[in-house]
């Protein structure tokens, strides 16, 4: 994708909830670019400006942990 397709893309926040998470990984194994595992076994968002909205983490996440929002 070129760097003005994605700069037209809408900013999308990333949510976790922390007290949800169990550390599975799911979420970080389908989007490592965004997500990653933590040192407290729990994921947490490394990059939002490359999340494109595909909601992927949020669908696969057993526990309901994440939440995605377009801004």
């Amino acid at each position: 994708m070129a760097l003005e397709a994605l700069s037209a893309l809408p900013l999308v926040s990333v949510a976790i909830n922390q007290f949800l998470c169990k550390g599975c990984g799911i979420c970080a194994s389908l989007c490592p670019k965004v997500l990653k595992m933590s040192s407290s076994g729990k994921v947490s968002v490394s990059n939002h400006a490359l999340c494109t909205g595909c909601r992927n983490c949020e669908n696969h996440c057993p526990d309901f942990a994440i939440s995605t929002m377009a801004d």
